[in-house]
């Protein structure tokens, strides 16, 4: 008899996408039924996404109130309900391996998708929005950056958006930014490399699309920090979008193409010595962990998966090391913080939060708990209002801070996430506090900006 439930850390099996069994139909079918059985007979995960409410409901509504009673055809609405959030595999299952009941919720939605996408159906609008590095090509002429992003704020325009590209007419939208990262970042005013016993003394920067078009400040405000602490540092030579937007959609030809270019130039970087510093967890993760699972036997992969850091992991290791600065001259006051799922995910801890801690006279709440933006999730006029619903209780959580009193501060880790989360308190009627992200309020404190 199988045990019921594993109190083991869980452990990934590689991703066996080259495998043209992989995009069996009728085979991942037939495993989904396998699982949706499992997690109908559990229900655990009922809080997480749409995925699993849409599921039970399914199952109670059918004739026999079980799995053998949904219509394989409803199968797909559990799979668009996914976004990969991994939530449910490495904070909740207790079915996932090493148990013998091999349970793998997301990596089987994946599958679903690729399948999906290999057969064609999915839309124009879904591909353009995953695709980063295309929309992100008008960043940086102020002329066009300012004609897209006024246009973007139109009614007539965002109502053709969606009946074009299916993006939700009410949904935050990015602006584009009149000056890229890349093209804007100071040279390093350090150059002497201090190891600790932790962490590299240099570090190389993946802009990653969204701060590199959209956000700068962020990356700049990074490497402040950066030469307050006497940390030297470079930008990745030439980077490529990690390829989240696109293994979310499910084609993992773009991934991989993405890869081919990314992995090379990185693990160079590896080899040389270099810390590599993502500021946007979900690139983070890409080469932490998704690339890393689809290509196991790869050494670069591997090797850059083990010199991938999120900003807040290596500066916390850096004071474990004795070499980061912790005099903070400026307080901020009261900050609802919220921990986006690709960074808890990376089974890091809270390494944010301790940073946001040593900063004197400043109080944080901190959300454990999923934003709802999700990726293009958050944006799709088909998945928009589940996004809204699903951020309601992280509005409400972080509206009050546990005396009672209100931030003055909200911030995640996510962009994205942070915007989403601004959008809720809009729509609920209440005042939004100042949206900054952790490392901008870090670059605050240490009186940088």
């Amino acid at each position: 008899m199988a045990r019921e439930g594993s109190l083991e850390a869980p452990t990934r099996h590689p991703l066996d996408w080259l495998n043209p069994e992989f995009y069996n139909e009728e085979a991942c079918l037939t495993e989904m039924e396998r699982i949706f059985d499992i997690c109908h007979g559990c229900r655990r995960c009922v809080s997480l996404c749409g995925s699993f409410p849409t599921l039970f409901d399914l199952v109670d509504e059918s004739p026999t109130m079980e799995m053998d009673g949904v219509d394989k055809k409803d199968y797909w609405k559990v799979v668009d309900q996914c976004y990969l959030c991994d939530l449910c595999y490495l904070t909740k299952c207790p079915y996932v391996p090493p148990h013998e009941w091999n349970l793998d919720f997301p990596h089987t939605m994946l599958r679903a998708k690729a399948i999906k996408f290999q057969k064609g159906e999915v839309t124009t609008g879904e591909k353009l929005l995953a695709s980063t590095d295309v929309h992100g090509q008008f960043a940086g002429i102020p002329v066009v950056v300012q004609a897209v992003n006024a246009i973007n704020k139109t009614k007539a325009a965002r109502s053709v958006m969606e009946s074009a590209l299916g993006v939700d007419k009410d949904a935050w939208l990015p602006e584009l930014a009149t000056k890229k990262f890349r093209s804007q970042a100071t040279k390093a005013k350090s150059s002497k490399v201090v190891n600790g016993e932790k962490t590299p003394g240099k570090v190389v920067i993946y802009a990653t699309c969204y701060v590199n078009y959209n956000e700068p400040g962020i990356g700049m405000d990074l490497l402040k920090i950066l030469d307050h602490n006497d940390i030297p540092y470079e930008l990745v030579s030439k980077e490529k979008c990690c390829g989240m937007p696109k293994l979310e959609l499910g084609d993992l030809k773009s991934v991989d193409e993405n890869k081919k270019i990314n992995i090379p130039i990185l693990a160079k970087y590896a080899r040389e010595g270099y810390a590599i510093l993502s500021a946007v967890p979900s690139c983070t993760l890409m080469f932490k962990q998704e690339l890393p699972l689809m290509y196991p036997n790869d050494a670069e992969t591997q090797l850059v998966k083990e010199h991938m850091w999120d900003p807040f992991e290596y500066l916390m290791a850096r004071k474990r090391d004795g070499l980061l600065k912790t005099e903070f001259p400026e307080s901020l006051g009261n900050i609802s913080y919220q921990i986006p799922c690709h960074g808890r995910v990376q089974n890091i801890g809270k390494k944010t939060e301790e940073m946001l801690k040593m900063i004197p006279d400043t109080t944080i709440n901190t959300i454990e708990r999923c934003s709802g933006h999700a990726g293009t999730y958050g944006v799709k006029k088909a998945t928009h209002a589940y996004a809204m619903k699903i951020g309601k209780p992280v509005v409400k959580a972080m509206a009050t801070m546990k005396d009672g009193s209100k931030p003055d501060y909200i911030s995640s880790d996510c962009p994205l996430g942070g915007h989403h989360i601004a959008q809720g308190f809009e729509a609920s009627g209440q005042a939004v506090p100042e949206l900054q992200h952790p490392i901008s309020l870090v670059a605050k404190a240490y009186g940088l900006k």
